[in-house]
């Protein structure tokens, strides 16, 4: 298949299983990555730092790719390490179409696609997009849901802090369909909503949000790749014995940023917003 960017679709041509695991102390523990978006020297050091504390399990929430430079890399890091994932929007635009996606967004798109399909090796290739492809829109494991936007609407749907002052309708029909936890990404803001509503960042948490099995919340576990909430460290969390972790991991942005500039077709801006976390 040529790679001729907008308009081409990615076929998914080739099997790729996994199975859900235990660490090996047999813990019931696991961390939540998610918005990866091809960049590779924010998921290395996420990886080494969820390999410091010893867990095996991993979850990824989508967007494995757009926006960043090494779709290729972190497709095939998240094929290797995570034993669950779901579907993001920028996965879902990369293989079939960009949809609501703004310019810069878009163009990253399909520069990833183009990214993808030149890869002359054909069985890594078709390897990749099925991973991709592959995933499902929403996951239920441990009496827990797992989708990239929202349980209602589990590619695409926002859920922000500001709606719980101005969107409360839409939390309240969001959590009318939940009967526990929901593990979130797609806003690049970590934090946990509760269906009063409220929203509470991680620092207001002080980093961990204890939990029972009675409760309903919606934990964003933020991004590794492009966090928005004005920390530009890779976000992600972790889960035992009834509490969320939220957890940061520092990386070299600059090296992220030059790589960007150098791809004519990747926005500088988004090299340029790592810095601040926005």
């Amino acid at each position: 298949m040529q790679a001729t960017g907008k308009g081409q679709v990615l076929t998914l041509e080739h099997e790729h299983g996994s199975l859900w695991q235990r660490n090996q102390a047999g813990a019931d523990m696991f961390a939540v990555i998610s918005d990866i978006h091809g960049n590779l020297e924010a998921l290395e050091a996420v990886l080494d730092r969820i390999k410091e504390l010893d867990i095996d399990e991993i979850v990824c929430l989508g967007d494995i790719v757009g926006y960043g430079p090494n779709p290729m890399e972190c497709t095939d890091l998240v094929a290797e390490h995570c034993q669950q994932k779901v579907m993001g929007n920028h996965d879902f635009g990369v293989l079939y179409e960009p949809a609501n996606f703004n310019v810069g967004a878009e163009q990253a798109c399909f520069w990833t696609r183009q990214q993808l399909l030149s890869d002359t090796h054909a069985q890594r290739r078709r390897t990749r997009t099925y991973f991709l492809g592959s995933a499902p829109a929403k996951l239920t494991h441990k009496g827990m849901s797992f989708a990239h936007g929202s349980p209602r609407r589990p590619i695409n749907e926002y859920i922000f802090p500001d709606d719980v002052y101005s969107n409360t309708n839409k939390l309240a029909s969001i959590f009318e369909r939940m009967e526990s936890f929901c593990f979130v990404g797609h806003t690049h803001f970590a934090g946990v909503f509760l269906p009063d509503p409220d929203f509470y960042n991680p620092a207001e948490l002080g980093e961990h949000f204890a939990f029972d099995s009675a409760e309903r919340a919606i934990i964003n576990v933020g991004s590794v790749g492009q966090p928005r909430d004005r920390d530009p460290r890779a976000s992600f969390v972790t889960v035992s014995d009834n509490e969320v972790k939220f957890v940061r991991a520092e990386y070299d942005i600059q090296k992220v940023i030059d790589k960007i500039g150098a791809v004519e077709k990747l926005d500088n801006f988004q090299g340029e917003r790592l810095l601040e976390g926005r």
